[in-house]
């Protein structure tokens, strides 16, 4: 689904990708851990292109984004993306939040839009809160409203940026919970995180980077039993 190739990204004269070469297979979770400044938010960003790389290759189910005349409107409608801090749309109610992409982007009536929206806050557990506004919201609540929000666009793949790094503890199980029934109805999803956890019972592949490199991946029974870099048993040996 995703084949990224030498993929480099710098600020200036500070790199901060230097060379990631990683494919995605369909309905694979791909994990990507690794310490504060390695690089993970900057390459699932390159990937929707929020950020523009600065060399390298990316191919999004066939479509290669970097290629002069891509669409990246059409290929972004693919791309389901959960930030960090939820980005819902505070003067709008939850369904609208939910409607509006399908609405404007996939051209669907209010009446269709609505309908999957509402099923989708079922899937969440929200439904009852279609009407409230953002603002009244838990945290853990609005990261579910903002996956979503995510697929209602029914997107093909879903990349996740450290969605439960802003939620209380007590919260971030409610959001795992929604993730891992993603996981096991076969959406290909990558995911950046700080929950060793999840990537250990959910992820297919974990990739470790370090500033700016892919310093290890694989299985995450071998990753986290059997690190091979001295680099990844070091990160390790903190976090677990």
């Amino acid at each position: 689904m995703i084949q990224v190739k030498a993929l480099s990204k710098a600020f200036g004269k500070h790199e901060v990708l230097k060379g990631v070469t990683v494919d995605v297979a369909p309905s694979e979770v791909l994990v990507v851990i690794g310490p504060s400044g390695s690089g993970k938010s900057t390459f699932l960003r390159c990937l929707n292109l929020l950020e523009q790389p600065t060399g390298g290759e990316i191919v999004v189910d066939g479509t290669p984004l970097l290629a002069k005349g891509t669409d990246i409107v059409a290929v972004r409608a693919e791309l389901g993306m959960v930030f960090q801090q939820f980005n819902l749309f505070p003067h709008l109610k939850v369904l609208d939040n939910l409607t509006l992409g399908p609405m404007k982007i996939r051209k669907w009536t209010a009446a269709k839009a609505r309908e999957k929206a509402l099923g989708l806050l079922r899937k969440v557990g929200l439904e009852h809160k279609a009407d409230a506004y953002p603002a009244s919201l838990s945290g853990g609540q609005a990261q579910r409203v903002a996956i979503a929000r995510a697929l209602a666009m029914e997107p093909k793949i879903l990349l996740f940026d450290e969605p439960t790094s802003a939620l209380d503890p007590e919260m971030v199980g409610e959001v795992l919970g929604v993730m891992k029934q993603l996981a096991k109805e076969g959406m290909t999803m990558v995911v950046v995180t700080h929950e060793m956890g999840f990537a250990r019972e959910v992820g297919d592949r974990v990739l470790f980077m370090e500033q700016g490199r892919v310093v290890e991946e694989g299985p995450p029974e071998a990753l986290f039993e059997r690190p091979r870099e001295e680099r990844t048993k070091a990160f390790l040996s903190k976090v677990l």
